[in-house]
């Protein structure tokens, strides 16, 4: 596998990480910390599902999984700062 297609690797409901990134990487500063953490998991969900190459499904999905992305969001927004 060449390197320039680690993107195109498939992401899971355990990659919080690379989802968090993913986030950012679509929305950029218009959430900051605060905003992020106040966002619906209804949203977030969506938001997670709509990721090129994501491949979890909706019932793989539970509330820890999208607090861990939050917070893996928050971590790559400061990051950014």
């Amino acid at each position: 596998m060449a390197f320039e297609d680690i993107d195109n690797l498939p992401i899971t409901w355990s990659d919080h990480e690379d989802i968090g990134m993913k986030l950012y990487d679509r929305f950029g500063d218009d959430f900051n910390e605060g905003k992020i953490y106040r966002i619906r998991f209804t949203e977030l969900l969506e938001w997670v599902l709509e990721i090129p190459n994501f491949i979890g499904s909706r019932e793989e999905c539970n509330e820890g999984h999208l607090e861990q992305i939050q917070a893996k969001w928050v971590y790559e927004w400061r990051d950014n700062q």
